[in-house]
């Protein structure tokens, strides 16, 4: 199994992104360093999602998003993924009428010399997978989907993955679990932008942070800096 890293990074620079006539992002700037786990938090509608969507060609953006020496944006989204960018939804996106296996089957990268993630691999992370691979995606649990989702993304062999709230509504032992995957990923050097709305969570795994309010970048740092920093807590994450 390859984990070596591939040396590119993410980099936003300036973004802005609309919704037809609304103007959702704002001059967004943002670093994922090759490896690196990086928490996107904020609020519900703040921007995180839309940022995700705009990097992955799902939303029309100006600006520049590049990844190593691939500009990206006005890219279509499987142009996207092909450059190496795997995306997990929020929602989940599985195609329900076929079983786990084939699920995993459609996501893996065609042709792809030493891939880092194999079937085994996935099942082996999420055991309940195994006993459910010959089973109707459409059947599953939500946790057991959202264990699916972030397979199948693996399976395409991506050098970053961007998550989106992928501890949304389950119980506290899946969540545990998809802390997990997320400590698997970084063992291997694969780049991560988590969306999240579990600060604990967040906080504990990724490298780095930052902060969105109203479509803009509010924060960046580390951590600890943000633990440290109350206004930023209250003012654009606390409840």
């Amino acid at each position: 199994m390859n984990s070596e890293k591939t040396g590119r990074r993410l980099v936003l620079d300036k973004v802005h992104a609309f919704y037809g006539k609304s103007h959702v992002l704002h001059g967004v700037d943002l670093v994922v360093q090759p490896g690196e786990i990086v928490a996107l938090l904020g609020r519900n509608g703040s921007g995180r999602s839309t940022t995700a969507k705009t990097i992955m060609g799902l939303v029309d953006g100006t600006g520049s998003v590049r990844f190593g020496d691939q500009e990206l944006l006005g890219r279509k989204a499987f142009e996207v993924a092909h450059a190496g960018i795997g995306y997990v939804p929020e929602n989940r996106d599985i195609f329900p009428k076929l079983t786990v296996h084939q699920n995993l089957l459609l996501g893996q990268k065609r042709g792809a010399r030493n891939p880092r993630w194999s079937f085994e691999d996935m099942y082996r992370m999420f055991p309940r997978l195994l006993e459910r691979q010959h089973t109707e995606a459409g059947v599953l649990s939500g946790g057991e989907q959202q264990m699916l989702t972030l397979c199948r993304t693996l399976m395409g062999d991506p050098d970053l993955i961007l998550i989106d709230e992928p501890t949304e509504g389950l119980a506290p032992m899946i969540v545990e679990l998809v802390a997990q995957y997320l400590q698997e990923l970084k063992r291997r050097g694969i780049a991560v932008l988590l969306i999240e709305q579990k600060l604990a969570i967040a906080l504990d795994i990724a490298e780095r942070c930052y902060v969105m309010g109203h479509g803009r970048m509010v924060f960046e740092g580390t951590p600890a800096d943000l633990r440290a920093n109350a206004y930023i807590r209250k003012e654009w994450l606390e409840v």
